[in-house]
């Protein structure tokens, strides 16, 4: 090692030294979401009727790699339809503490029924709590369980303000 390595290893310090920090001071400032992040995962509804879009094929449980989400299908009663196909998502979950966050439900799905929004504040204590059902990815659901149940303690509304480019396929969709 040489004299002039060395020069060049401080060189690159020097140049970094005077450099703003970008370090985020994370719950005073929020963080800059790109629009391609993929965070909690929403279960979308027909703007116009109200139903599900989920039809129970289990494809998005066939695309994930890590086996994470359980479909249980049943068929649609025709006189009070839940989704607007033959059938529908009986039970539909997903286990937060395996996903990856890969996004091949969301591919998967033939309706648009599986979006990944912008979400990442997914902690908790327990472990029942990282399996969201259903009702907990229905669009308009805001916050993670464990958010939602605190605000519920305090009787507060569940706070979100995370920016991000804008996605069509959410809209209406209020975090």
């Amino acid at each position: 090692m040489s004299v002039l390595d060395i020069a060049k290893g401080m060189g690159v310090t020097l140049g970094h030294l005077f450099k703003r920090p970008v370090t985020v001071r994370y719950p005073e400032q929020r963080a800059q979401i790109k629009p391609r992040f993929r965070g909690r995962h929403h279960l979308l509804r027909h703007p116009d009727t109200d139903l599900e879009k989920c039809i129970g094929c289990s494809l998005c449980a066939a695309a994930c790699p890590t086996y994470c989400i359980y479909v249980e299908a049943a068929e649609n009663d025709p006189d009070d339809p839940t989704s607007a196909g033959e059938r529908y998502a009986k039970i539909y979950e997903i286990n937060m503490l395996r996903c990856i966050f890969c996004g091949f439900c969301e591919e998967a799905c033939p309706t648009g029924a599986v979006v990944l929004g912008h979400e990442f504040e997914l902690a908790d204590y327990r472990y029942q709590d990282f399996v969201y059902g259903k009702e907990d990815m229905l669009a308009g659901v805001k916050g993670s369980k464990w958010q939602r149940r605190e605000a519920d303690k305090k009787g507060e509304d569940v706070r979100l303000g995370f920016e991000a480019g804008p996605r069509p396929e959410l809209e209406g969709v209020d975090y």
